[in-house]
């Protein structure tokens, strides 16, 4: 059109969000590399994995969100102002393993050495917090040098309100702590106070004092591996339950684990639709038992044959090695074993053995896991070092974990039952909802020897061949008392059976116990003898 004015264009600027979007990407950016490459590359170089790295090979793949992935420290005046790295040495949140919701937090050496402060704490608090409050599983990667020493009290002030929070969950949503660095002092006891510790050997170390303070207090030399690496806690001090020899195979057993456990305490463990016929025969029990009750069998080998697919998930196996313990599944479902192991010790109970079981059985007990326990116990190991070391307390820590037990509870006395330690072994008058024998049972207050010794001390004195009558009393006793039937007369055990057909049974018992119901009489918490 002649005359008209040109048609104005109004100019392409860029949209408010794209600037703010890109300042966000720079921050993120800055936060997934808080560490330096140097950092990075010792962490490396030890053989280990960056906190991320460790949590994105735990967790399904892309199923991570991470919380306060901006946090940082805020103590002005203390030497750190001009350090103030996104996450504050710590990432946090939450994802899925194996579909399964879990809360997470993964500390991170390459800044400020994994030293804990105010924030990276408060951090830690709010996903634990989150953890109980979805009833989900919290899993705690640990790689830090404990407190940071500028933040003073308030670090040590914040410890606490994690081991209050581990408290609080404790027996309400599995805490698995997993030791893949350096932790010392205070920061040993929230790993403490959690149901699981793994440890990676070389590169974990859990103590109170380190090696330089030990040596200046007590003159004692020792390197950091003997005092507090994953060795000594897996085989002498019983801190840990689970050792890997690598980073990734130790997350994989933390996967593992979490498998035969429920999310939180009113759930039931992960059922899985077995393969394995349950009424299977297990013929090679019978070959299995010794000719003679003085010889060792390995109770591993009991104990594979009768769960799904030979399936078990030993816990502490090189701790307290004459009680074995660890979690496997019948007929689909999750069960917890408890047995004596004959081959270390004859399977006698000791210190160590009854904290290890009286552990376990709680465990069991809190996350509603079917115990089933199979006994072959010559009795409690004597000697002064048992005694001045508490064993009458100790082996009561057991007896009160069982009778305490409210999930379904099965007894299979395979050989040996004497004593007391019979009687602790989830005995029928200590409640178990079922006690089976197998032919070879040999239930008495002690052994054909001991017993013929003191019940017949006058008589041996006497006799012209004391060695010979011996011989015809223990023979006696044996007949009249080493076996299951006078128990199974009184029912003391339900039932004797062949040991092919414990599976069968067992598999059938926990059926029926499915539905068991049973409440504790109303109190605040019972006094365990700790």
């Amino acid at each position: 059109m002649t005359g008209s004015l040109p048609v104005a264009f109004p100019l392409v600027t860029e949209h408010p969000m794209t600037q703010r979007l890109a300042e966000l990407a720079d921050r993120r950016q800055e936060a997934i590399h808080a560490g330096s490459p140097r950092a990075v590359e010792r962490q490396h170089a030890k053989g280990k994995m960056t906190a991320r790295e460790r949590v994105d090979y735990l967790l399904d793949e892309g199923s991570f969100q991470e919380l306060d992935m901006l946090a940082r420290h805020r103590a002005f005046g203390t030497g750190l102002d001009d350090t103030r790295p996104y996450t504050d040495g710590v990432i946090t949140g939450f994802g899925t393993i194996d579909g399964r919701k879990v809360c997470v937090f993964s500390q991170d050496f390459t800044v400020f050495g994994g030293a804990l402060g105010e924030v990276f704490a408060e951090k830690i608090h709010k996903v634990m917090d989150l953890s109980l409050s979805a009833g989900v599983p919290m899993i705690g990667l640990n790689d830090g040098a404990g407190a940071r020493i500028q933040e003073g009290v308030v670090s040590l002030a914040s410890y606490g309100g994690i081991f209050y929070r581990n408290v609080l969950a404790s027996g309400v949503t599995p805490q698995i702590s997993v030791m893949l660095g350096p932790c010392a002092g205070g920061a040993v006891y929230s790993p403490a106070i959690t149901d699981f510790i793994f440890m990676v050997r070389e590169t974990s170390h859990m103590f109170i004092t380190g090696p330089d303070v030990v040596k200046t207090v007590t003159g004692e030399e020792v390197s950091l591996e003997q005092l507090g690496g994953a060795t000594t806690h897996a085989t002498r001090s019983g801190v840990s339950a689970f050792v890997a020899a690598d980073e990734k195979s130790c997350l994989d057993d933390v996967r593992y684990l979490l498998s035969f456990l429920p999310s939180n305490n009113l759930e039931e463990p992960p059922y899985i639709e077995p393969d394995d016929d349950p009424r299977r025969s297990c013929p090679e029990l019978v070959r299995l038992m010794p000719a003679s009750s003085n010889l060792p069998y390995d109770m591993k080998q009991i104990v594979t044959a009768v769960l799904d697919d030979g399936e078990f998930f030993e816990y502490h196996a090189n701790w307290a090695m004459n009680l074995v313990c660890g979690f496997g599944r019948l007929n689909g479902r999750v069960v917890g074993i408890v047995g004596n192991q004959p081959q270390v010790l004859a399977g006698v109970l000791d210190i160590s053995s009854s904290e290890k079981g009286a552990r376990f059985v709680r465990t069991c007990d809190a996350f509603n896991i079917p115990l089933i326990t199979f006994v072959d116990v010559p009795g409690f190991m004597p000697g002064t070092d048992q005694e001045y070391g508490g064993i009458i307390r100790h082996g009561a820590k057991l007896l009160y974990a069982y009778c305490e037990a409210t999930v379904p509870r099965i007894q299979v006395i395979t050989r040996k039952a004497y004593g007391g330690a019979y009687v602790v072994m989830d005995s029928k008058s200590t409640g178990a909802d079922l006690a089976f024998a197998w032919p070879s049972a040999e239930l008495a207050v002690m052994g054909p020897q001991g017993a013929v010794e003191i019940v017949h001390r006058r008589e041996l004195m006497s006799a012209s061949d004391p060695i010979a009558r011996r011989a015809e009393l223990v023979d006696e006793y044996t007949e009249r008392f080493a076996n299951p039937y006078i128990a199974a007369e009184r029912g003391f055990v339900d039932d004797v059976i062949d040991p092919a057909d414990t599976r069968k049974v067992l598999t059938s018992s926990l059926e029926i116990l499915s539905s068991k119901r049973e409440e504790l009489p109303r109190r605040k918490h019972g006094n365990m003898p700790l």
